[in-house]
Parts: C-alpha cells; structure tokens; sequence
C-alpha cells in the first residue's frame, strides 16, 4: 500500500479535496489526518492495537505509539 501526504492550507476545504481524490482510479480511502492534534494518531494507533496483538506484531505496534509520542 502507498501513501500520499497532501499539505493544505488553514482554510482549506478538506471535505471537497477528500471527495475529490475518492473520485480517482486506484483510491480505495482516503482520510483526513491533523497533525496538530496527535490524539486523533494515539487514538487511531490504538484502535488497530487488538489486531496486531493477535497477528503477534509487537514490534509495530509500540513503535507506532512510540513516533506519534516523540512528534513535535
């Protein structure tokens, strides 16, 4: 799976730009992330925490809580 990191501006309209880019070939979601509010990552980060627990991927998972904790 790839990712795509778009920067919008303060006044962007992020409900047109993210209806925009689910209208193109190939996209199968697309979300908005606001790095301003790392919550929103710690409570993502955790929502996926029962499913690596039963795939055994540790590893992943106390580094992805550990990027979203050391973000500036």
């Amino acid at each position: 799976m790839k990712y795509l990191k778009i920067n919008t501006a303060e006044n962007a309209d992020l409900e047109a730009l993210k209806n925009a880019v689910l209208q193109m070939k190939g996209v199968d979601t697309v979300e908005i992330v606001d790095d301003e509010n790392p919550e929103s990552e710690l409570k993502k980060a955790f929502s996926k925490t029962k499913e690596q627990f039963k795939k055994g991927d540790y590893e992943t998972l106390v580094n992805d809580i550990f990027d979203i904790l050391t973000k500036k």
